[in-house]
């Protein structure tokens, strides 16, 4: 296929043309890929500045997106590309085979840099979910930054860089420019950006930006980040989002009150943390599917009333694909039994999403986690189903993506199966109002306790 860049395409092509370091914050579906590859082909064969690139991607990007887009792209064709996947030793063949693009899944970072050390062979390195690298306590982190004076280029790729807040921004800026712009430290950032927010004395648990800080950091980055929205370049075609009520029968809300009575007054008494809380939310969300774990790792299931609201959606829907996010292990494993008439079929490999964009499979099912970034799922259809929610803001856009982005010729049906008068009301809330789900859900879960008494 020849590739014809949109304007906005092309600005960014040049911008990678032309800047040593780059953020390249474009939305999803927008083409951050082919126009990353489009810059790569030029700077290594036709201005000879680069010799050896790494992508570093979330596994199934690495192993499907970057190949498919060379293949895809008549002007790509030659490009030589290798995957650092699987076993060591596999990994340590596919870096000794001659190739122009060399793609690694983001697990195994610091697994490479422990092999080059200051041996380091790419000249230019592109990052491909740049926000993977938000945490600056991670390993990947603390390992990659030791070969950063190693780069001659570098690139990051998101559609989400603050998914959280903007203190997500710190680590991602300095694997571009070593702190030139946010500051050397987190501390020395935060210091100057944010200010405490709630605390108890002397303890710090959240942080809010100081007046004008938000716009004085996207001053201070605004020469190597671009920030496109799809609204602003693509004519998509509508989205339509909507909330299936799901009314728990007695038996199952009277358990489903016991757990939350039980749980919540757990912590009555303790220190509240985001961990704590995601625990106490994680657990009320299963049930409110219908299952939950116990201490062994035994699923009972409690309730089948999402399963028949999914029941009827499908019906409704005709004969067209459906693709649905679950959230546990349990979700799953209902959703394969209830509706194996469907034969649905899990998100799995590169033949799923093939089969999926061709019209084979009926029925998807898929972890948000698993979709998340780079998969081109909108030949295939135009309908989700929402079984479980996610209080991750960035897992729900990044999921919904793969059907609404460019190339998705039909309105897009966003369902969300929402059982009444149980956390799914408070998650949704969050989703709707693209607060950050985190700090929200943490006071939602405080006042609830308040609520009891």
């Amino acid at each position: 296929m020849e590739f014809k860049p949109h304007a906005y395409q092309q600005f960014a092509i040049d911008k990678l043309l032309e800047l040593p370091a780059v953020g390249l914050f474009m939305d999803m579906g927008m083409g951050k890929t082919v126009c990353t590859l489009t810059a790569l082909w030029e700077l290594r064969y036709d201005y000879f500045d680069i010799s050896k690139v790494l992508v570093i991607a979330p596994l199934r990007v690495a192993d499907t997106t970057w190949s498919d887009e060379v293949n895809k792209w008549e002007h790509l064709k030659g490009l030589r590309l290798s995957k650092v996947l699987g076993s060591e030793q596999q990994r340590l063949n596919a870096l000794a085979v001659p190739a122009d693009l060399y793609i690694i899944n983001r697990e195994n970072v610091s697994w490479l840099v422990s092999q080059y050390k200051k041996h380091w062979p790419f000249d230019m390195v592109v990052i491909d979910e740049l926000s993977s690298f938000k945490s600056p306590k991670s390993n990947r982190f603390k390992d990659f930054r030791k070969v950063l004076p190693y780069i001659k280029r570098i690139v990051g790729l998101t559609g989400t860089p603050a998914p959280n807040s903007l203190m997500d921004l710190w680590t991602q800026l300095y694997l571009l420019d070593k702190g030139e712009r946010l500051g050397k430290t987190l501390t020395a950032y935060r210091e100057r950006y944010f200010e405490p927010d709630k605390r108890n004395q002397h303890i710090v648990y959240s942080y809010k930006l100081k007046p004008f800080a938000a716009e004085q950091i996207q001053e201070k980055i605004s020469d190597i980040c671009i920030s496109l929205s799809a609204k602003d370049y693509l004519e998509l075609p509508e989205r339509i989002d909507n909330i299936v009520k799901v009314k728990l029968g007695y038996e199952a809300m009277e358990k489903y009150k016991e757990l939350e009575r039980e749980k919540l007054l757990e912590l009555k008494d303790k220190e509240i943390t985001a961990a704590t809380a995601a625990v106490v939310v994680g657990k009320l969300l299963q049930m409110a599917n219908g299952g939950i774990y116990d201490e062994d790792g035994e699923v009972h299931y409690i309730h089948k009333y999402k399963l028949q609201a999914l029941e009827e959606i499908i019906e409704d829907t005709g004969d067209r694909p459906v693709l649905v996010f679950y959230n546990y292990k349990h979700d799953f494993e209902a959703l394969m039994q209830h509706l194996k008439k469907l034969k649905p079929r899990k998100l799995d490999k590169a033949e799923d999403i093939k089969d999926w964009n061709e019209g084979k499979i009926r029925m998807l099912l898929a972890h948000p986690a698993s979709v998340g970034h780079g998969l081109n799922l909108q030949a295939g259809g135009n309908i989700i189903v929402w079984y479980g929610l996610t209080w991750s803001l960035e897992l729900y856009q990044q999921a919904n993506a793969r059907l609404y982005r460019q190339g998705q010729t039909h309105t897009v049906i966003i369902h969300h199966l929402v059982a009444e008068d149980t956390v799914d009301e408070h998650v949704m809330e969050v989703l709707k109002n693209k607060d950050k789900g985190q700090s929200v859900l943490l006071e939602a879960v405080k006042a609830k306790i308040k609520e009891m008494g």
